[in-house]
Formats: C-alpha cells, structure tokens, sequence
C-alpha cells in the first residue's frame, strides 16, 4: 500500500515487482480520510469466522513512521541504513482508515470505486485499465495491535472476488498487517524514508527504468506488509531500513515464508508469489502476471 518515484533508478525489470517500480518508500499514512460511504456492495461475505480477539491496549508508538527522509543513492533510492531497534520486531499499531468491523468474522465489500476514493488514489486517464475496470474492496484484517480493522484496496474486476477471498483466508489465520489503504499521488514522489509497512494492490506507474506499465498498474499484483517482507537486488533493500526482515530464519509475524498461508492463499487463485524470484527476490509481491 511506498511508491514514489525515484530519478534514476534503472532496474532493468518489464512489468516487474512492486519495489523497483515505486521506489522509494512512503512517508507516514496520510490522515485517514472520512470514511466513504458504504458502498452498493456486489459481493459481502461474513462467513468466515476468526477466534475472538484478544481485549488489547493500544501499545505505545515507538517510531514515527516517514519522519525522517534518508539520503539518496546514486541510484535514486534511499541509503539502505541498519534497521532501528524499534523496528526490528515490527508491531506499530494501525491507524483506522475506515470504521472496525463489529465482531470476529471476515466481512467484505465488492463495488465501483466511489468517485471521492478515485480521486484520492494514484489513477488518472492515461493509466493502462480503465476506472470502470478497478474495483473497490473493503476487507476486515488484523492488525500488529491485536485488533479487528477494515482496510480498503483498489484491484482489477477480474481479481476482486479471488482477493477478497485470500484476505478472508489471512484473517481467519490471524496474519496481522499494519495496514491496507489505496495508495495517494503523493506517496509517489515523497522523499524516501524505508520505513513503509502498507500492504496495497494498484498504484498506477511504469516499471522502473521502463516503459512498460507495472502489474501493479493493472490492478494486478498485491504488495503485502513490505517491511516485513522486503525487496532485494544486489545490494539494494526496499524499504531501505528493512534489512533486518532480509534473513527468513527467524520467523516474525507479518513475515511470508515459502510455502506458508499466505503464499497458499494466493496460489489457490492462481497468482504467483516474488519470493521464489531469485534476482530480484521480492518478499512482499504477489502477482496474477507472473511479473
């Protein structure tokens, strides 16, 4: 949900994942904006039931995400810098973008994207899929605080049932997230800060050093929580203070490993997962494209 660009940047990827397409990493999620009016849903679904969560307080914010732009590489990304200790075992809370959902079960939206959440994403008449052809998700997840959310996603007509059914699989497995909102314009040309952890789906660009659009750009790939599952290419590691999440031994929550839920989920509708790639290997990259 860390896409900006970043001048230079020649990752010689064609429809590729999601971190060279959209470096460097976002600043804080922007103010959650005033909950859409629910949408005239064309699919909702409350069957999938989660153990009751746990009474949790809000823990104390350690960092703030996106305060501190790092310096950029020759390469336009930010300096890849020795994660912060306070990030090292990743559990920021969420900010609510929309209202939780009442209860433990999985709920989910399917409709039109509203003109108000078009108009606040990255979308614009020369993206490669019409606004027509997105569709606007709402889908409940758990979050690093222990808590029932609703987050929101924008994805091509084509995959929306298929995603909203692999998040109902995370949910039900407790997999947190620290958050699910669309993508702002803004996100794409903030300074890099390496600290993003949004998990999103379309956010409309090329592929880095490329004229082709990314799978991302299609509504047709899903980034999930990218801190804990970070990019790496040679030297470079998206978000830049993630190196701590690079080594897959010691498994945290929010991490996706080979063969997991997560990566099951999303194989069940066919899409593949970026952590098998070699060079890149992208984590947090989920794709219907292959790319």
């Amino acid at each position: 949900m860390w896409r900006k660009a970043a001048a230079g940047a020649a990752l010689a990827l064609t429809m590729s994942g999601c971190s060279p397409e959209a470096p460097p990493t976002p600043p804080a999620a922007p103010a959650a904006p005033a909950a859409p009016a629910a949408p005239a849903s064309t699919t909702s679904a409350a069957s999938t039931a989660a153990p009751t969560a746990t009474a949790t307080s809000a823990p104390a914010v350690a960092w703030q995400v996106g305060a501190r732009p790092l310096p950029r590489r020759p390469d336009g990304f930010g300096e890849v810098e020795p994660t912060p200790p306070e990030l090292v075992n990743r559990a920021l809370p969420t900010k609510d973008v929309l209202p939780p959902p009442a209860g433990s079960a999985y709920a989910s939206t399917i409709s039109a994207v509203p003109a108000d959440v078009l108009a606040r994403s990255t979308w614009q008449p020369a993206c490669p899929v019409k606004a027509a052809d997105l569709r606007y998700l709402t889908m409940s997840f758990w979050g690093f605080d222990g808590r029932a959310h609703t987050g929101e996603m924008l994805v091509n007509a084509t995959a929306a049932t298929g995603i909203t059914k692999v998040f109902g699989q995370l949910f039900a497995a407790r997999f947190p997230l620290e958050e699910l909102r669309v993508t702002s314009p803004a996100e794409l040309t903030a300074p890099p800060t390496g600290d993003g952890n949004s998990t999103s789906a379309f956010v409309c660009r090329p592929a880095r050093g490329q004229t082709t659009w990314s799978a991302h750009a299609y509504g047709l790939a899903v980034d999930v929580n990218p801190f804990c599952n970070p990019y790496t290419q040679g030297d470079l590691v998206l978000p830049e203070l993630a190196s701590a999440y690079v080594g897959r031994s010691r498994e945290r929550p929010g991490m996706v490993l080979a063969g997991d839920a997560t990566v099951r989920a999303f194989a069940a509708i066919g899409w593949s997962w970026g952590g098998n790639w070699r060079s890149p290997t992208d984590r947090m990259h989920f794709t219907a494209t292959g790319h």
